[in-house]
């Protein structure tokens, strides 16, 4: 079982000495930081150039492109790991060997839950970010994976998700996720206009993509453990709180059934 974690990382920053780690500088083709050692997420087939909206699924759609004699594919960032015990850092990540034993048990690892106490996943994304690619976002699926319409209705209805884009797959597993999810981002593009959208809220795709993890896990029922995660180095709480608040004033309760 070859393992390989992909950290994504936009600047030259400590990554794990653990050789399954292999950092990706994404967004590469727009960025002339001098990333020695780091593979390029601009080679082979790629997205390279929608970094600015996808964030780290750049890296993500590279190594399903590209990553190849692989069985087990992740996903971490570059402030962002699964963590053992101990305080957030790059000697703390989930070595080779605990990966191993999880993925005996279990297809796929995630970040344990974000909880959100006031309100639902779709009432926190919204009063976060604007609605329209969410609700364009369901649109799609009712129309081309309305299979998947139960679990996204149930998915927004709840008060806890994983989040960031983690994850540790088996690689036919990642295969699919990969194939449905940017279907539907592709789909997304062509529905809704971001040129009005500062370039924090024109991430869009990347903050869609985390919604959606849970609805895929959902439907197709997979077997899946969550771990310890955590952030290295500051965390810059105030101004997320800061933030979080002014979002949620300035922004007028949606009216949903969610």
């Amino acid at each position: 079982m070859k393992i390989k974690m992909i950290v994504a990382t936009h600047k030259v920053a400590p990554i794990p000495e653990e050789n399954i780690y292999l950092p990706v500088f994404v967004g590469a083709e727009k960025n002339s930081a001098n990333m020695v050692g780091y593979q390029r997420d601009d080679r082979g087939v790629n997205i390279s150039f929608k970094n600015a909206n996808y964030n780290e699924l750049t890296a993500v759609y590279w190594a399903w492109k590209n990553l190849k004699n692989v069985d087990v594919i992740g996903l971490v960032h570059y402030r962002r790991y699964f963590l053992k015990a101990g305080k957030p850092s790059v000697v703390n990540v989930l070595n080779e060997e605990q990966l191993r034993a999880m993925l005996n048990e279990h297809d796929v690892i995630l970040p344990k839950k974000r909880k959100y106490y006031i309100e639902s996943n779709y009432s926190h994304y919204v009063h976060a970010h604007h609605k329209e690619p969410l609700d364009a976002t369901r649109d799609i699926i009712a129309t081309n994976f309305s299979e998947y319409l139960p679990s996204f209705d149930k998915v927004m209805s709840k008060r806890e998700a994983h989040m960031f884009n983690m994850f540790v797959m088996r690689r036919t597993i990642f295969n699919n996720y990969c194939e449905w999810l940017f279907d539907i981002l592709q789909k997304l593009e062509l529905r809704i206009d971001i040129s009005s959208y500062s370039t924090q809220e024109a991430r869009v795709f990347g903050y869609i993509a985390e919604v959606l993890m849970d609805v895929w896990i959902d439907t197709n029922n997979i077997n899946y453990v969550e771990s310890k995660w955590g952030q290295v180095g500051k965390k810059h709480m105030v101004k997320k709180i800061f933030f979080f608040i002014y979002r949620k004033f300035s922004k007028r309760e949606s009216k949903t059934h969610f």
